[in-house]
């Protein structure tokens, strides 16, 4: 038995004490976040099957769905189903578990533009594409007309195309595409603040999906978070984006920065050693050199507060 050869680096603070702006989440988290915990207390001492609430939610949405253990379970139940040993087309700078999932599945990997009209060119049939709108780590997000070449590639050629929207909640006006050969992975952990609750859903091909997805997948406390987004119906959202949307055009006028996300890259020249300046000023950024970015940095909006501090540190580097 080997390990697998391929390392991905992911964000996130590993110690406490730092503003973390290298987790692109909602500041905000939901008012009702200690009801989902009490609730899970309750739900902890029995197997967890949602199957009834999965129908609810779907009914919310208006499509059909798959839960699943965040955009992370989903992409290893499309390895099971359709990445192996596949042609998997991924953007040189994206998110990196795409490529580490496609290698563990043994699929081909094949490195292009993020353009999606330039990585339409490298479709051949039965190729699956990987791509994340807004991308990660520049926040570039892509509307259905932009989309269109690529979809349509995907479609002559009998192909997949997985559209990743973990970000897509914090584009204003956003819309996205629909088409028979196309899967749209979606997650609660950017959106709603809580990268520490696994759970997130997948829009298209349910049966295929629930049939392989693990039982009891999103535990407790995923099922109690579910209960409550449903009762809540996305009003968290509405409350706290246009906080975020404020707060991003003020760091975009501050910092001379551009993004459709709740997150910047800026180009700072030696990424790593301003990460590290940055960290003494107790404030914690992404170094992208994982993305292919070695002069780049990512950070995301946060509160105004925090956002002063950030904006107080960049400027005066």
């Amino acid at each position: 038995m080997r390990p697998l050869n391929f390392k991905v680096i992911h964000g996130g603070a590993r110690k406490e004490g730092l503003i973390d702006f290298s987790a692109s989440v909602n500041p905000y988290p939901p008012e009702w976040l200690s009801e989902v915990f009490e609730r899970a207390k309750d739900l902890s001492s029995r197997y967890i099957y949602y199957e009834e609430l999965e129908e609810e939610f779907e009914s919310l949405i208006g499509e059909p769905i798959t839960i699943t253990a965040g955009i992370t379970e989903a992409l290893y139940l499309l390895g099971i189903l359709t990445l192996r040993n596949k042609r998997v087309i991924i953007p040189n700078h994206t998110y990196g578990e795409y490529e580490r999932i496609a290698r563990m599945f043994g699929a081909k990997v094949i490195k292009g533009p993020n353009d999606p009209s330039k990585l339409a060119e490298l479709v051949e049939r039965e190729s699956v594409v990987l791509f994340c709108n807004p991308n990660n780590p520049d926040g570039k997000y892509y509307t259905p007309k932009e989309l269109k070449s690529l979809i349509d590639a995907v479609t002559d050629t009998n192909s997949l195309l997985i559209l990743d929207e973990a970000f897509i909640d914090f584009v204003k006006k956003a819309k996205s595409p629909s088409g028979e050969n196309l899967i749209k992975l979606r997650t609660f952990t950017k959106s709603y603040g809580v990268p520490g609750i696994r759970i997130g859903y997948v829009i298209g091909f349910s049966e295929a999906f629930r049939s392989v997805r693990m039982p009891w997948n999103i535990g407790a406390v995923g099922v109690a978070f579910l209960e409550k987004v449903i009762e809540d119906e996305f009003a968290h959202l509405r409350r706290t984006l246009p906080l975020i949307w404020r707060e991003k055009e003020r760091i975009e006028r501050r910092l001379g920065v551009k993004s459709d996300a709740n997150f910047f890259i800026m180009n700072v020249g030696d990424a790593r050693a301003v990460v590290e300046k940055l960290k003494k000023k107790g404030i914690l950024v992404r170094d992208c050199s994982s993305f292919g970015l070695p002069n780049y940095i990512r950070f995301s909006v946060r509160k105004p507060e925090e956002n002063d501090k950030l904006i107080e540190a960049l400027t005066s580097l």
